[in-house]
């Protein structure tokens, strides 16, 4: 949870080499020769559906049950066509008529549900392996919650030149933080940081961390409120940053007109988190009625991480475990809380350490915290692709959306479970297949 180790790259990494570097170290590198055609490599014009021009991959789907999230409209025997990778029509099969083209390939869905790709809004993505798992498990879109050395940079590059292999995704790069550890190592202009004394608590300090993250091009900015609870010597509940600091950090992401997410627990923590001006609160268990009330008032988002919570429940620490057991109910009232209230809700699994938990899980909890399946749907669709400043893009299969695609074995309105066993993902208007063995 937020975030695992991983080694650092090589001392020669500069600015200007950040995309090679980082992709070296988050293996895309192979991932993306593979996807650019001999052409695009000597200079020449991209493969269709590769290399630079991002263009995506021409599909029809027919014949499945369409689910508009959105409008929670139910369309059978429904066909939606795509072409370079976006949504030109979606509807059912008698009245698109002449407007399903043939000669492009088809995915039959008959006896089966068809929904948009869903959104993880909290994911630590640091290979591109866990990229394409990610992918396989559901999540076409997605948002980082910061990695160690920029990874989520160059995997955010893989999606746009190989689609099929990486979610879309916002970058968040290196967590601030007070102690960076070895993420000290991921830029060169973070070196000075090393002789705080105290960490990167200063306004000059954390402003720093802040615009290297811009510099290199995050999309948005992850720091914390309080210690973390998937490690059993940290309180989850001390805080580390306060008011000011936070404030601090707000300032500099919004000079470069980026958000910034906050890991969070304690009470006065997600406050001063919120007040502070943050654009979603993370895990959040313990945030109480007047900071959801402020939440609301603002539009701070709330990510719960209902998934990362539950897991800790299952740890063989017995630290661990029982902080699971004993968050998990907390959080989940929390959920059911904000939701009535009218605060947005996104999902989030905090994936990481090579482990990557289908989103659909978390629909599952946000459900089982009360939520109608229709809603807790939504917190992985159009409610995630709010946050993400994608609402115009993704969470719904309509005309100009991305053709993003989900098929699952069954009603995830009467079964939300069924979102966790995609039977097919589309991404970009390319099926997506598990390696060969």
């Amino acid at each position: 949870m937020c975030v695992e180790n991983t080694p650092p790259p090589s001392g020669r990494l500069t600015r200007r080499g950040v995309l090679a570097g980082a992709a070296a170290l988050a293996g895309t590198s192979a991932v993306l020769a593979q996807a650019v055609s001999p052409a695009a490599a000597s200079g020449g014009a991209p493969a269709a559906g590769r290399g630079g021009s991002g263009r995506g991959g021409d599909l029809v789907v027919e014949g499945g049950t369409l689910l508009d999230p959105a409008t929670g409209e139910v369309t059978e025997d429904a066909v939606v066509v795509i072409s370079g990778g976006v949504v030109r029509a979606a509807g059912s099969r008698a009245r698109l008529g002449n407007r399903i083209p043939s000669g492009v390939p088809v995915l039959r869905a008959h006896g089966r549900w068809v929904l948009p790709g869903l959104v993880d809004a909290h994911i630590h993505l640091n290979t591109a392996a866990e990229a394409r798992d990610a992918v396989l498990k559901g999540a076409t879109s997605a948002r980082s919650g910061s990695t160690n050395f920029f990874q989520d940079i160059a995997v955010r590059e893989l999606a746009r030149q190989a689609p099929e292999q990486a979610p879309r995704l916002r970058a968040a790069g290196i967590f601030v933080t007070p102690d960076l550890g070895d993420t000290l190592l991921a830029d060169p202009e973070l070196a000075p940081l090393a002789r705080l004394r105290k960490g990167v608590r200063s306004p000059e300090a954390l402003r720093r961390v802040v615009e290297v993250n811009l510099g290199r091009g995050a999309d948005t900015v992850k720091t914390r409120v309080n210690e973390r609870a998937g490690l059993p010597d940290q309180d989850p509940l001390a805080q580390v940053y306060d008011h000011e600091q936070l404030s601090a950090i707000v300032a500099a992401a919004r000079r470069g007109g980026k958000g910034v997410l906050c890991h969070s627990y304690s009470e006065k923590g997600c406050h001063d988190a919120v007040t502070a001006g943050i654009r979603s609160l993370e895990h959040g268990a313990f945030v109480g009625e007047r900071t959801l009330h402020e939440m609301r008032r603002r539009g701070t988002y709330f990510t719960p991480t209902l998934t990362a919570i539950a897991g800790l429940a299952d740890s063989s620490d017995p630290v661990l475990a029982e902080r699971g057991r004993t968050y998990l109910p907390v959080l989940k009232r929390a959920v059911l809380a904000a939701h009535e209230l009218g605060v947005p809700l996104a999902a989030g699994t905090d994936s990481s350490g090579g482990a990557v938990d289908p989103v659909g899980g978390e629909v599952v909890l946000m459900h089982e915290a009360g939520l109608p399946a229709l809603d807790a749907l939504r917190t992985a669709t159009t409610g995630a692709a709010g946050l993400l400043g994608l609402d115009s893009t993704v969470g719904r299969l309509t005309r100009g959306y991305a053709g993003d695609v989900l098929v699952v074995d069954g009603d995830p309105l009467a079964d939300p479970g069924v979102l966790t066993r995609p039977a097919h993902v589309v991404r970009a208007g390319f099926q997506v297949h598990a390696p060969a063995a």
